[in-house]
């Protein structure tokens, strides 16, 4: 099968809906700078693409620790992201990228997170699915999605270098596209049952050159969480591409985190 992003409302509406499951909801109070971060993948990639913006951020002092997500159900990745919160020994800023904005929203009520920042992430609500947010923007065609038989979804090969990663070079975008974890596009249908960004501060970097999310998709969900807003010429990949930028957005979070009440 094969969709552009819009097409992820059919896609995850026709399987199977599992609700994500969550426990310890109660909001951090948080004073001054915080010095640990967590950073969240997205779909189709793992951990290791926060190289550069954990080099960055290392290099200033953070204690950086780095989810590897299991792309096989929403609750499965906010469990895993739970479990790195879990062992940070104070406030902590957690980071989500693209799907892995999905995945902060539902884990960032733990009570270690001081704030949000989503790279060019999705924000839905408590209630809402990921595919939900889609719906009313325009196609990415340059972005083609290829789900399989077992319901999971990769990056068409064809594709890839325009859709997610235009701004790397040839060698570093052929090694993400040959090693792709796909994602369970059931995922994308999930309901919500927390949305961590009504009690915590957020903040958002907007790659204005991403192929996988129209602009005004992206500016709209930051605008609704009332994130404070940093845009960058970069592709989906922004991440890799444009790290200092990342780093810098992540820094500030940090040291504007203050005390704060729901």
């Amino acid at each position: 099968m094969f969709t552009c992003a819009p097409a992820l409302l059919a896609v995850a509406m026709a399987a199977s809906l599992t609700p994500s499951a969550h426990a310890g909801e109660a909001t951090v109070v948080i004073l001054g700078k915080v010095k640990n971060v967590v950073l969240v993948h997205g779909a189709f990639a793992d951990g290791a693409g926060w190289r550069p913006v954990y080099d960055d951020l290392t290099a200033r002092g953070y204690r950086v620790s780095i989810v590897q997500n299991p792309l096989t159900s929403l609750a499965d990745d906010v469990k895993a992201t739970r479990r790195v919160l879990d062992r940070q020994d104070g406030p902590t800023i957690l980071v989500g990228h693209s799907w892995g904005g999905t995945v902060i929203t539902e884990a960032g009520v733990h009570d270690k997170v001081a704030g949000l920042v989503y790279v060019s992430a999705l924000a839905p609500d408590a209630g809402e699915t990921t595919a939900q947010q889609y719906t009313g923007f325009a196609p990415t065609p340059e972005f083609v999605i290829e789900t399989g038989s077992d319901g999971y979804g990769f990056i068409s090969p064809a594709t890839f270098k325009a859709g997610f990663a235009h701004d790397t070079s040839d060698a570093d975008a052929a090694f993400l596209r040959d090693s792709q974890v796909p994602i369970n596009m059931s995922a994308f249908g999930t309901k919500l049952t927390h949305a961590a960004w009504r009690t915590k501060p957020s903040w958002a970097v907007i790659a204005t050159e991403d192929k996988a999310f129209d602009q005004a998709m992206l500016i709209h969900m930051a605008e609704r969480i009332k994130a404070r807003i940093t845009k960058v010429s970069a592709s989906h990949a922004v991440f890799m591409t444009q790290p200092t930028v990342v780093a810098d957005t992540i820094d500030r979070a940090a040291r504007e985190a203050e005390r704060s009440t729901p």
